[in-house]
């Protein structure tokens, strides 16, 4: 349930439309962001659904409930543009990565260590089940708990526990089989 002192619901149920989305925009337009790149793979893709995000919470705040947290919602309509904008663009971009040859001095922890990781993480993201990715990027990308998950994607709390539980499993096993640590 959304509570009487959120401040952003507070503006949504007086029906202060443009304030409220300007709360948004400064309380949760970073992490939005950083939920669409994730979901994205580009910053410019990500930075333009983040705006949609926000235009469509906007238009549908008349809408708004009050059933979960402001957060949640958001995060639930974020998800669906991410959905949305990645079904009208399947296969349209195809990002090419320049990786630099590795140096002596480059060690465990240097930059391309790093990157390497990262993008065998991305790839191993990849593989799962849409479901469970999707848990895993709200849960430790976008910091939504479990119950906040359950109402941005419409599934009960036990459910979203057990998606994240099971795509953990495989990402580790994936990660363990390429040996990354």
């Amino acid at each position: 349930m959304a509570t009487a002192d959120d401040p952003i619901a507070k503006l949504i149920n007086e029906g202060d439309h443009r304030q409220a989305v300007e709360q948004c925009v400064e309380v949760y337009g970073a992490a939005i962001g950083r939920l669409c790149m994730a979901m994205l793979g580009s910053q410019s893709d990500a930075e333009e659904v983040a705006q949609e995000t926000l235009l469509a919470a906007h238009k549908t705040m008349s809408n708004y409930r009050g059933d979960g947290s402001v957060k949640a919602w958001l995060f639930g309509i974020a998800r669906r543009q991410c959905a949305r904008y990645l079904e009208r663009n399947v296969g349209k971009h195809k990002h090419l990565r320049v990786v630099d040859e590795p140096t002596a001095e480059s060690g465990p922890d240097s930059e391309l260590a790093t990157a390497r990781r990262a993008a065998s993480v991305r790839a191993a993201l990849a593989l799962l089940k849409p479901s469970e990715r999707e848990t895993l990027i709200l849960r430790y990308q976008a910091e939504l708990s479990f119950r906040e998950i359950a109402a941005a994607c419409g599934i009960e709390e036990a459910a979203a526990r057990k998606r994240a539980s099971r795509g953990l499993q495989h990402l580790r096993n994936t990660l363990s089989r390429e040996g990354v640590e």
